[in-house]
């Protein structure tokens, strides 16, 4: 059966940080095993590995999350951008207007001579 839509991503996006979480998973442990058994010494590269594992399982988890999003958790998100894209839009704005002064004064000041490195040249 074919599935249209979001649904597809929602459940191909939903079981890769499920994987994701089992990677994290299997970090952690295969650490704190090496260490456990004395295979591993150094306990920067154990706590590395930790480190490494516990974010991949946090982002996991979040991804998990945003995966299975509710509809009106979308909304929101959909109206909240447009409010910072407006409000991005007007930021943008002005600066556009100082650069065209800056070339303005640029192109009006770059080219004028200064009387004082060469007095002769005026005279």
């Amino acid at each position: 059966m074919v599935c249209g839509g979001f649904t597809c991503s929602k459940n191909a996006l939903c079981s890769l940080n499920v994987v994701y979480m089992l990677v994290g998973l299997l970090l952690i442990v295969v650490a704190a095993w090496g260490k456990g058994f004395g295979i591993v010494s150094s306990i920067h590269i154990i706590g590395g590995v930790i480190a490494v594992g516990f974010f991949l399982l946090l982002i996991a988890i979040v991804g998990l999350i945003g995966a299975s999003s509710c509809l009106t958790c979308g909304e929101k998100m959909l109206q909240h951008s447009s409010e910072a894209l407006k409000i991005l839009g007007g930021v943008g704005l002005f600066f556009s207007f100082t650069e065209i002064l800056g070339v303005w004064l640029a192109m009006r000041y770059r080219n004028q001579k200064d009387p004082r490195a060469n007095p002769s040249a005026f005279l």
